[in-house]
């Protein structure tokens, strides 16, 4: 009985600080791609979770006492928020690769095709992108890479209080702002590659107006696209891959 009443206060301890840390990882999960995304069950989800946990808890340091309800209110909705805001962070790059495959689409005619393949609805270069930069971070070590980014996010969301708003909000609109650019320098081969099209289109149709230019042209812009998507694919999920590894090893970087 008295090993039992020494062992119960320490594991009450292992508890709260596994759940306390559980709370911000669970939220970050669930916005994570590979393992967040929509397609994998809740159950999955959910194993993936406690083993970030169990591999971060130890090397977290958590000087939060919550002693009533309030307390733990306050804890439970700020660690949730901190794992979401970081989340979102790392969502943002998933969504610059759809509007990167979008973009790309629209600019080669291929917007409408196997457009409900994926559960976001998505052109079919879109869901290639997607899908390749998803396996390629995780075979290069999503999950490493992850679980140090949690550990980094105690340093500038310190546990247990919400951070100022107008950090965050500045943080932010840099995310939102940096991810349509890295979308818009993905797509670019593809918006050359239609400009160029259109302006052969139009100087064919000036010289030989009898010629129904939209019935050649649908064609090759077609063929073209996809040979250019083949080609720059590796080139593309490269430079996204860069980015996402740089945003997970410095996610503040970019705050004003």
């Amino acid at each position: 009985m008295t090993a039992l009443e020494q062992v119960l206060p320490l594991l009450n301890e292992a508890i709260w600080h596994g759940f306390a840390v559980f709370l911000r990882v669970g939220a970050m999960v669930s916005m994570l791609p590979a393992f967040g995304e929509r397609s994998v069950p809740a159950r999955v989800k959910l194993a993936v979770a406690v083993a970030f946990t169990v591999i971060v808890a130890p090397a977290v340091q958590l000087d939060v006492d919550a002693r009533n309800i309030g307390e733990v209110s306050l804890l439970i909705l700020a660690e949730i928020t901190a794992g979401l805001i970081v989340g979102v962070g790392v969502r943002l790059f998933i969504l610059a690769l759809q509007t990167a495959g979008s973009i790309a689409a629209q600019s080669t005619s291929l917007s409408q095709v196997l457009g409900g393949a994926a559960v976001d609805p998505l052109p079919a270069m879109g869901y290639i992108l997607v899908v390749g930069g998803m396996a390629l971070a995780v075979m290069n070590g999503l999950h490493v890479k992850a679980a140090q980014l949690i550990l980094i996010s105690y340093q500038f969301l310190p546990p247990g209080r919400f951070t100022e708003a107008a950090a965050i909000s500045d943080w932010g609109v840099a995310q939102v702002s940096n991810a349509f650019a890295l979308a818009f320098t993905l797509a670019a081969p593809f918006v050359i590659l239609s400009v160029l099209y259109n302006f052969a289109l139009g100087a064919i149709n000036r010289a030989m107006p009898q010629l129904m230019v939209a019935f050649v042209g649908a064609p090759v812009i077609t063929l073209g696209g996809l040979a250019l998507l083949m080609v720059s694919a590796p080139y593309i999920l490269s430079v996204w891959l860069d980015a996402i590894d740089s945003f997970m090893a410095n996610p503040i970087g970019n705050i004003p």
